[in-house]
């Protein structure tokens, strides 16, 4: 499907609001619909969101500085406004409306505005009372009326204040309709790249290729390792599970630049660096430590992507004793209760689905990318129905009885299963190299997952193929 704005050039310029960091998620929409971007920051906004990600996402340099040069000399802001489609402003504080209106050019964002002969989309976002403001009402209507801005209205709801009110910055999916309308049939202004401020080349472009960013901007969740369930303070009942393969994921998805959090149960390999590390030794601790990742005060999802590659424990002792048991020659016997099956439980909860798969409240919006494992034993035959029950996006499974295939082992042979049939089966592979596979995957549905958003529902693709 072509994208609404394929072959565009857009400016997204960015201010200091503590919506800024939605701006990473309006950069991959405008991407996803085809756009050539290019982002403008307020010298407050780097400290909001970091330009970084944005130059990962954009495969520019961000422009932040007004008095910076490109590499040849060029104007950055200049070249930005003489060849744009569209510039949009999300969010636009009440400070940069203000300068704006009057022309005071004192950040690259304004000064781009102020060059500019391509429509101007403006997506304000700050409290409630200050966009009420007569001053703040008086800049937008010199905004909308005299400099015929589409202004894309804030929305009420939670604020950053703690107050409920008008403010909130709107729906992204809102101002991008709002940019393919601004540029509706008018001719493309400048289609040659070289009329364009450059791409990112040379070092920088060889780092990106080097570490990847396809993850940039997104919080990917992983769990690794055996889970303990205690008999006693001494013993346990657990498993042969290592961690190598979830801390293969973690490791992965942070060398793609996400920001990963990694719940860590029974894990006898090192746990990588700059990753959060929430420790999580029972199936209890581990479902405890995932539903309160799974949302965030606003009601929407927590993280964009789930990767269970932990061995959570089908069972544990129904009544543990507080102290250590004696050795007798009569044995143990012990009773076990089913733990809860923690996926499927976080499938449910995103759809908005109660036990028996009816409606039980509001689904998550975008719904996140679901990675569910099955360690199996002699056959996968049970792997399909297993996607299913748990509802998840993707499956990874594997048999843990192959040579080089089981706990502790640095390779990995499995079939990776996709909701929408799709499956496939992958060679022996180190288990770093089965990560980038899953990763792969996953990018591919957050990538369709968000295009789909301006059409229709925002849920992950069903996959008919796997590549």
């Amino acid at each position: 499907m072509v994208g609404r704005l394929a072959g565009r050039f857009v400016g997204l310029g960015i201010t200091g609001s503590i919506a800024a960091f939605k701006a990473v998620d309006l950069l991959r929409l405008l991407r996803a619909e085809g756009a050539d971007v290019q982002v403008l920051m307020t010298p407050s906004a780097t400290r909001f969101v970091a330009p970084l990600t944005l130059a990962a996402l954009s495969r520019r340099h961000v422009d932040a500085e007004v008095l910076d040069l490109l590499p040849d000399g060029r104007i950055g802001h200049v070249l930005t406004a003489d060849a744009a489609d569209a510039v949009v402003v999300a969010p636009a504080t009440a400070h940069w409306l203000g300068a704006m209106a009057h022309g005071l050019a004192a950040d690259v964002v304004t000064a781009t505005c102020l060059a500019t002969a391509a429509p101007v989309v403006v997506a304000p976002a700050m409290d409630g009372d200050m966009y009420a403001h007569p001053a703040t009402q008086a800049n937008v209507a010199i905004l909308r009326d005299r400099f015929g801005y589409a202004i894309v209205e804030p929305e009420s709801g939670a604020l950053a204040s703690g107050q409920l009110g008008p403010g909130r910055l709107a729906d992204l999916g809102t101002i991008v309709d709002a940019v393919v309308a601004a540029i509706g049939d008018r001719p493309v202004r400048r289609p040659d790249p070289a009329d364009r401020p450059p791409r990112l080349a040379g070092a920088a472009a060889a780092r990106l290729a080097r570490d990847g960013d396809d993850l940039a901007g997104r919080h990917v969740v992983v769990t690794a390792g055996g889970t303990a369930e205690p008999i006693d303070p001494v013993r346990f009942i657990g498993n042969r599970s290592t961690g190598t393969m979830g801390v293969a994921v973690a490791e992965a998805a942070r060398d793609r630049g996400a920001r990963v959090t990694l719940v860590a149960g029974m894990v006898t390999v090192p746990l990588p660096d700059e990753v959060e590390v929430v420790r999580a030794e029972t199936a209890t601790a581990m479902r405890e430590a995932l539903h309160g990742l799974l949302g965030t005060p606003g009601g929407g999802p927590g993280f964009d992507v789930l990767v269970m590659a932990a061995a959570v424990a089908d069972f544990r002792p129904a009544a543990p004793a507080d102290r250590k048991l004696p050795r007798t020659e009569a044995g143990l016997r012990l009773e076990l209760v089913a733990n809860p099956d923690i996926l499927a439980e976080i499938g449910r909860v995103v759809r908005g689905l109660d036990e028996a798969g009816a409606a039980a409240g509001r689904p998550f919006r975008p719904r996140p990318v679901l990675v569910g494992f099955a360690a199996e034993t002699g056959s996968l035959a049970r792997a399909a129905d297993k996607l299913a029950r748990k509802r998840v996006d993707l499956l990874v499974a594997n048999d843990v009885a192959e040579e080089g295939s089981g706990f502790g082992t640095p390779t990995n042979r499995v079939t990776i299963l996709a909701a929408g049939g799709a499956e496939e089966a992958l060679p022996l592979l180190a288990k770093r190299e089965v990560a980038e596979r899953i990763l792969d995957r996953v990018v591919a549905a957050l990538d369709a997952r968000d295009a789909a958003a301006q059409t229709g529902p925002d849920e992950p693709p069903q996959e008919t193929s796997v590549p």
